[in-house]
């Protein structure tokens, strides 16, 4: 029996979709190809709200997160973390020799902006890195303040996991300035797993040069470079099955739901759990700050989370348990992609249910 996934990631995807992967393969270096390296960009960049050139990756988020903070940082990077993926960038930086230091808020609470400004005007600094929503915490970071404090520091690159709410929340790139604007499929775009899609600035492309060690497959410089001399190709094969499934899926997203429509829809399911939670249990994030796309829930009544999600699961749902260390003190509802309300509705009251009979 497939459970309905109420997980963070990998999300339900339409069986229009799921058809799309399966059209017939055309080779990578044909003008086919271009074509539709094309139309994806496009639309890419009307869901990014941005005008810079976007690259596709045949990796997860972490891929290009990786690429970035290796191909873009000649000094030093600094991470503000909020949780389990913030700690990510930093890892990443590390294990490739990359100078890092690491700002970890309180899980639970956001990044603030006199934390970032308090940091960049140290002078020491030519990338910070922002998540935009912890998926491990359900916080979403308020990253429109951020960028009012980024314009003081206009030399310093801004690298930003938006991987769990492009598609589900209004993430407008270039007005917040940022560089490199990093999301993947399998979350609120609604696509498997297995591709992942910055913007990235041309001044971010022209420092980047600097940087001698940059890799080979991630170097996100080379993969723009290489767009340039065959327009929307790749140095290394590409996950074509995706490309057709993301074509599809943006026409979808732009054209019949429309954009408008699907943040509202995800502000909705996340007003709904939010109202759940409180009534039933404590929300994790700090009141605010809280992603729309996810609701990272503590566990004040002392439930088991695996017996919870044994028994809705042998009726067709599946929900998250807490990340990490806030295993068992915390679980988590997504709400994203192409989940409707009435489905999300559906969920919660068959977790009502069965906690009852707990």
């Amino acid at each position: 029996m497939h459970k309905k996934l109420f997980i963070p990631g990998p999300v339900d995807v339409r069986p229009e979709i799921l058809e799309a992967m399966g059209t017939p393969m055309i080779g990578h270096r044909t003008k086919e190809a271009s074509a539709l390296g094309e139309s994806i960009c496009k639309n890419i960049q009307k869901l990014f709200y941005t005008a810079n050139p976007i690259l596709l990756s045949t990796s997860s988020g972490t891929g290009l997160m990786e690429g970035a903070i290796r191909s873009l940082t000649a000094k030093r990077a600094i991470v503000f973390s909020i949780g389990a993926f913030g700690n990510r960038w930093a890892k990443l930086a590390k294990s490739n020799n990359v100078p890092v230091d690491k700002v970890e808020a309180e899980w639970g609470q956001p990044t603030l902006p006199e934390v970032v400004d308090k940091y960049l005007s140290t002078g020491k600094y030519d990338v910070f890195t922002i998540t935009h929503n912890e998926t491990s915490t359900g916080v979403m970071n308020p990253v429109y303040e951020i960028a009012e404090i980024r314009k003081k520091y206009p030399d310093i690159l801004w690298l930003m996991d938006a991987v769990s709410s492009m598609a589900g929340v209004k993430i407008e790139v270039d007005k917040l300035g940022v560089d490199v604007c990093i999301t993947s499929t399998q979350k609120a775009i609604g696509l498997p797993p297995g591709m992942s899609i910055c913007s990235i600035t041309k001044r971010a492309l022209e420092y980047g040069k600097q940087v001698e060690f940059r890799g080979t497959y991630l170097d996100i410089l080379a993969l723009y470079a290489y767009m340039q001399k065959k327009p929307y190709q790749y140095p290394s094969t590409p996950s074509i099955a995706h490309m057709f499934a993301l074509d599809k899926q943006l026409d979808y997203i732009l054209n019949e739901e429309g954009l408008e429509n699907r943040y509202a829809r995800h502000l909705e399911m996340g007003r709904i759990t939010r109202a759940w939670a409180d009534e039933h249990f404590e929300r994790f994030a700090a009141k605010g700050y809280e992603s729309q796309t996810l609701t990272t829930i503590k566990n004040i009544n002392g439930i088991s989370i695996a017996e919870l999600n044994k028994r809705i699961g042998e009726l067709g749902y599946q929900i998250s348990n807490g990340y990490g260390d806030l295993k068992e003190k915390t679980f988590r509802i997504a709400h994203m992609a192409d989940r409707k309300v009435d489905e999300l509705k559906e969920l919660l009251n068959v977790i009502d249910k069965e906690i009852a009979k707990m």
